[in-house]
């Protein structure tokens, strides 16, 4: 029934919201209750107007209740044994519910309207124990069961495919799937959400606590039925059976959105079991999900770090939309740094490498983890050690639950650090998993952004892993090489790698003067707004230094860090990687992917083998990896 309900969708009259075309402005719908609000402080009449003060406050409580409990749902480092529905969020379904709280500017006015119309409902006391009694009774016997067929109703065949297929659109679900629906099922929420409030107060019963209290209450357990995460214990509901008929667990509700004729209940499945729509299985599978101590073994992993405090904000479990697009400084984020920089002080104390997203790729289950570390910690001398042992424990944790491949992102697999790696495969020898860095799909990136009529580049960071192997695969190519380096001893153990007929092509400078005629840079290690001004007019940036140089010169172009596009079979993939755009990872974590696609069993590690930069390319685009 629900794949054939879903296939036969349209949009009847109330579907869309009134300001949808607004994007961002939409906020400005606050503008009159702000402006109110503000012009009683001015004038000290705040007494007169505590209604605006009470709705302003309790639509802010009301989206951060929803916000905290998105942030739990996309926690997997607490919460992946007990996901429901273990598929990926992908960007789509981001998408279609990034407004999912227009329900919350709807409500607002609504509720404005009222206390305009019936000006005595702003005299509220603060606490009125009867009034909660009174709720609940108006909730329990009339709320719910209207709820409920309202909710039946909407699953019938026409107002489905018009208005109900919305909210089962979303696949996996979310505490923002909640308010993802129509403007007219919202409508019908209000209605059965403003019963027990009104009810109470034309009884002479209203508080203060009791508007605030049950429209909490309410969206606290909306979120918890759409977190995905069964946060309820087996051994409950063995003790109290009762609470099977007066709580709604998330599971109860994920069966819902599996099987589209069952489990209609608000809160209290009572009345699924009163009018026979109980799923058989709920309880079966809440307990299963509930003891769950295993989840699937990853087959490839990318161990990531943290970049800087400003970007540690770029994670799903802060702000799940900002996280599905590219990371970029904003305004908005500066109010939450001291906060990021408490938690990194507390990662760097107490925290392990973590879980932070995952996506599927052709049945294979591919996962990012984190090493609590961020870019400035990799240069501090004292911290080396402490690093590589994070590294060395993932590798190890990796290698036990049968990780077929394990890549390093930029700074774990520093030369200075460990060697690209060497370290970890020196001292264990007896590794299944195979430990990559990538930096040869990194190279292959690089060299083929450079156009082939290319006679003459200026690389940076000529000595490093990556400059070497680009000096030697462009001198290959009889291209004229300036390698910016201090160490003529290492320039020439470079230079003598070439075949003999191609050192002529390698030339050393000292200064960025001597660049001051090639239009080609190809940066490897951070450059200053003064170096980048000795590029003459018209020159091309290519970069492989993290982070990227900041692009201060308006007649020049800057290309973005090495990266490529995932195939287009990717699955439940909804975050983005850094900088890089939707569907875009770094060189180093494809270069790590194009290795467990090809099932190759040698470890990538050390210097970059040349002879290998082509071949990996190829194999690159033959498993439908694409550049960007």
């Amino acid at each position: 029934m629900g794949s054939k309900q879903m296939s036969s969708k349209s949009e009847g009259p109330l579907f869309s919201w009134p300001w949808d075309n607004l994007g961002s402005f939409k906020y400005v719908l606050y503008g009159p209750l702000i402006g109110k609000a503000l012009y009683a402080i001015h004038k000290g009449e705040i007494k007169n107007e505590t209604w605006c003060f009470h709705i302003l406050i309790l639509f802010m409580l009301r989206a951060l209740v929803h916000q905290l409990w998105g942030s739990y749902s996309c926690m997997l480092f607490v919460n992946a044994n007990h996901r429901i529905n273990e598929q990926g969020m992908d960007f789509k379904q981001i998408d279609a519910e990034w407004n999912w709280d227009n329900f919350l500017i709807l409500e607002a006015i609504i509720a404005s309207f009222l206390y305009l119309s019936v000006p005595s409902l702003a005299e509220f006391p603060i606490w009125n124990f009867w009034g909660i009694l009174f709720c609940l009774i108006l909730h329990i016997g009339i709320s719910e069961p209207l709820y409920y067929w309202t909710h039946r109703l909407l699953h019938s065949s026409t107002l489905f495919h018009q208005y109900h297929w919305l909210h089962h659109s979303s696949k996996v679900l979310h505490p923002f799937t909640a308010g993802h629906a129509t403007l007219l099922e919202h409508m019908l929420l209000c209605v059965v959400i403003g019963i027990p409030i009104l009810g109470t107060t034309l009884l002479g019963y209203g508080s203060i606590i009791l508007m605030y209290g049950y429209l909490l209450v309410f969206d606290f357990l909306q979120c918890l039925a759409h977190c995905n995460v069964e946060v309820f214990p087996s051994h409950l509901f063995d003790t109290f059976p009762l609470l099977k008929y007066l709580v709604r667990t998330p599971t109860y509700h994920n069966l819902h959105h599996t099987n589209m004729r069952t489990n209609f209940c608000l809160f209290m499945p009572l009345y699924d079991k009163l009018w026979k729509t109980m799923n058989t299985k709920s309880w079966e599978l809440q307990r299963e999900i509930s003891s769950r101590t295993k989840r699937r073994v990853p087959d490839f992993v990318f161990l990531a770090h943290v970049v800087d405090i400003m970007s540690a904000q770029h994670s799903p479990f802060v702000f799940r939309s900002f996280n599905s697009i590219p990371f970029s400084t904003k305004l908005v984020l500066f109010p939450m740094w001291p906060f990021t920089f408490m938690a990194m002080l507390v990662m760097w104390a107490r925290a392990k490498t973590f879980l932070f997203n995952f996506y599927h790729l052709r049945g294979k289950l591919h996962h990012t983890w984190v090493v609590p570390r961020f870019g400035f910690q990799y240069f501090l001398p004292f911290a080396t050690d402490g690093i590589n042992n994070h590294i060395e424990d993932a590798i190890l944790r990796a290698d036990k639950l049968g990780v077929e491949v394990i890549s390093l992102a930029a700074l774990n697999k520093n030369e200075a650090l460990n060697g690209g790696g060497t370290l970890f495969i020196k001292k264990l020898p007896n590794l299944r998993v195979r430990v990559v860095h990538g930096n040869t799909l990194t190279a292959a990136v690089i060299l083929h952004e450079i156009p082939q009529d290319v006679k003459e580049v200026f690389l940076t960071g000529a000595t490093s892993k990556l400059g070497r192997a680009v000096a030697l695969y462009l001198a290959r190519k009889k291209v004229k090489v300036l390698m910016l380096t201090l160490s003529t001893e290492r320039f020439t153990k470079i230079q003598k790698e070439a075949p003999a007929e191609c050192q002529q092509y390698l030339f050393q400078v000292t200064k960025y003067q001597a660049a001051q005629h090639c239009k080609t840079w190809i940066i490897g290690k951070w450059t200053t707004p003064r170096e980048q001004y000795w590029a003459p007019s018209g020159t091309h940036f290519h970069q492989f230094v993290v982070p990227p140089i900041i692009p201060f010169r308006q007649d020049c172009t800057y290309g973005n860090l090495a990266a490529m596009r995932l195939p287009d079979d990717v699955e439940g993939l909804g975050s983005c990687e850094y900088t890089m755009g939707r569907g875009v990872v770094h060189a180093c974590h494809a270069g790590g992917v194009v290795h467990f696609l090809q099932g190759w069993k040698h470890h990538e590690v050390g210097a970059i083998n040349v002879d290998q930069i082509d071949v990996v390319w190829e194999a690159a685009l033959k498993n439908g990896l694409k550049p960007v």
